[in-house]
């Protein structure tokens, strides 16, 4: 299908929207070098974790690339996933921006929506170096089938939890939870004199909805099962509640939390005062080294049981993680195609791959790479069974929105966390928004909106 043939008069208006939304929130695209044969423009989320690193990385690379190639690279960013969606939007209607995108795994179905980027067939792989240098599980959200794809595997990050091995050995704990419920008894259990059980991070734009989703599908639900949302739903709103409780009613995360982002999260846990650090990847390994903790924690893999059960039940889906990480996506609106796949194929290479799990404990999805780094690295090895357990988000141009509606239900409940208190109520009625809201936008799509 066609490029213009999928965009819609319901896209038109949301990229209308979008491109007023992307001043105002100061995306950092820089405009002038669109035209421009010789700069290749890529956009890739901002890293507010490892900023030197980020621009060391970008350093070397447009270094390199200028030597093989003659080309610069312009680099792009976003900070958010509203930005990610609304730079994806804005680039479509107009038919012009970034080169290259590289995008969360869970933004890709929205990405092969558009219509907007080359689909990888025999050609196009070649030209990147092929498709069989990357894990074959790196590339099970890179399009709706095998031989529809848009997605090239960039960096797989699985999500587990960081473990204070001290501060579990001090309150007795002998064995890790694998129930939602024995890791808040946990948490309360190591929770006092200075710690608190788990450090996480309610502001972050893209952390709180992951543990809902984890959630549910160990519940049995999906939060879209076909074209139906299944947001309003028990399952939903007991995560949620789970969620909120452990800093409110439980008392095991600092309400000072309550504004953090991941960073802060995982400075809390660096610093030897939280016993979990729930939902982190390898992307805390540059961190935790030389912290107080080094040498004094583990990775282990998130429970798999829902809040309220003891085993998970007959429809239950053991999802460790969701399949995680970045793809690189290169747009079909450009005449810049075979200088995407040159950057794509640079930094797709072995050597490549493993300097980025370097700067920044992201694995790589180049095979030989990622052999090399679990050979190196055994104590990574809860975070390679997490991947195992991976399970995709709904392959669905609106789960971005979606993905966006499970967040704004924690944004909206901020100021009630401050004041103590999420009402049952309250989350009733944010749920029932997000569902109509999530409900919406699967029609629009099913008749060929974005």
């Amino acid at each position: 299908m066609s490029t213009g043939r999928r965009r819609t008069r319901a896209l038109v208006g949301a990229a209308v929207v979008a491109v007023a939304a992307l001043t105002l929130q100061g995306c950092a695209i820089v405009n002038g070098s669109g035209d421009d044969p010789n700069t290749l423009r890529v956009m890739m989320g901002a890293d507010t974790t490892y900023p030197k690193e980020r621009k060391q990385w970008q350093q070397e690379t447009a270094a390199e690339f200028e030597r093989t190639t003659g080309a610069r690279i312009q680099w792009e960013t976003y900070s958010s996933a509203q930005e990610e969606l609304t730079a994806i939007q804005t680039s479509v209607i107009s038919g012009q921006g970034p080169d290259v995108y590289a995008i969360g795994t869970t933004f890709t179905p929205t990405a092969y929506a558009t219509g907007a980027f080359v689909e990888m067939g025999s050609k196009e792989w070649r030209a990147v170096g092929g498709k069989d240098q990357f894990d074959a599980a790196s590339l099970g959200i890179s399009g709706p089938s095998a031989s529809k794809q848009i997605g090239i595997p960039f960096a797989s990050r699985p999500f587990v939890m960081a473990v204070n091995k001290d501060l579990l050995a001090q309150a007795g704990i002998t064995d890790l939870p694998t129930t939602w419920d024995e890791l808040t008894a946990d948490a309360k259990a190591t929770t006092g004199d200075g710690h608190f059980g788990m450090a996480i991070a309610y502001a972050d734009g893209f952390d709180p909805w992951k543990f809902v989703w984890g959630m549910a599908q160990n519940a049995g639900n999906t939060i879209v099962d076909g074209s139906k949302a299944e947001i309003s739903a028990d399952a939903v709103e007991n995560a949620y509640r789970t969620y909120f409780d452990w800093v409110t009613k439980d008392g095991v995360v600092d309400k000072a939390a309550i504004g953090w982002n991941n960073a802060q999260a995982l400075a809390q846990f660096a610093d030897g005062k939280a016993a979990f650090f729930p939902m982190t990847t390898t992307t805390s390994l540059n961190t935790l080294k030389g912290s107080a903790v080094d040498g004094k924690y583990e990775y282990a893999l998130l429970p798999t049981v829902p809040p309220g059960a003891i085993e998970r039940p007959a429809d239950g889906i053991e999802a460790a993680s969701i399949l995680s990480g970045d793809n690189l996506v290169v747009a079909d609106y450009g005449k810049k195609q075979d200088l995407s796949f040159d950057f794509v194929k640079q930094v797709s290479s072995p050597a490549a791959q493993e300097r980025y799990f370097e700067l920044f404990g992201q694995l790589p999805t180049n095979t030989q790479a990622a052999q090399t780094i679990a050979q190196e690295n055994p104590d990574l090895a809860p975070i390679v069974q997490a991947g195992k357990l991976s399970k995709p988000t709904a392959f669905t141009g609106a789960w971005s929105d979606i993905q966006l509606s499970l967040v704004d239900v924690v944004v909206q409940s901020i100021p009630s966390l401050k004041s103590g208190e999420v009402t049952d109520d309250q989350l009733r009625k944010r749920l029932d928004a997000a569902q109509r809201d999530a409900q919406a936008t699967l029609d629009r799509q099913k008749n060929g909106g974005l």
